[in-house]
């Protein structure tokens, strides 16, 4: 089944998740001395994000399309003091910063595996609850829950191939 198709038929081609699936668990590790266990991804019946503090990189190009990394509050705190080195704090420019290079970092590498030309946009951070991110409606959202001992995050992928 071509990529089209699948996303076609509300699924995501594997090739699309285990770019991102690989990344995060390569730039918690390499970033932060995490080790990251995944649980099984799935598809995504709501607009909303998985948490709290959401960080949102667009795709254009050969793949489109639009990636969502999503924290709790708890698990941003903790990954950001580790990223940085020190507390920073969560109402300042810095810890929104850090929260989008996280996302950044991940999708740069997953985007480096995916096999196609494609450009990331410079990570949009929303920090609080009950925001909605619009996604592309032709393409599925594929939600990878992510755990690490700074606590539980998601990997949230609608991307396909143009």
């Amino acid at each position: 089944m071509s990529l089209t198709a699948a996303a076609a038929k509300g699924t995501i081609d594997a090739r699309l998740i285990m770019p991102f699936v690989n990344s995060t668990r390569n730039v918690l590790q390499t970033m932060l001395g995490l080790v990251t266990t995944i649980d099984r991804p799935r598809i995504k019946a709501v607009p909303a994000p998985e948490y709290d503090y959401s960080a949102i990189i667009g795709f254009s190009g050969k793949i489109v399309g639009v990636v969502v990394v999503s924290f709790r509050r708890e698990t941003a705190i903790k990954m950001v003091t580790a990223f940085a080195g020190e507390v920073v704090e969560p109402d300042t420019s810095d810890f929104s910063d850090a929260i989008g290079e996280l996302a950044n970092m991940i999708a740069g590498a997953a985007k480096k595996d995916l096999g196609a030309v494609a450009s990331i946009s410079v990570p949009t951070v929303i920090l609080g609850k009950g925001h909605i991110v619009t996604r592309p409606s032709d393409i599925p959202c594929m939600v990878i829950p992510c755990s690490t001992e700074a606590g539980e995050f998601a990997v949230e992928i609608s991307i396909k191939q143009a």
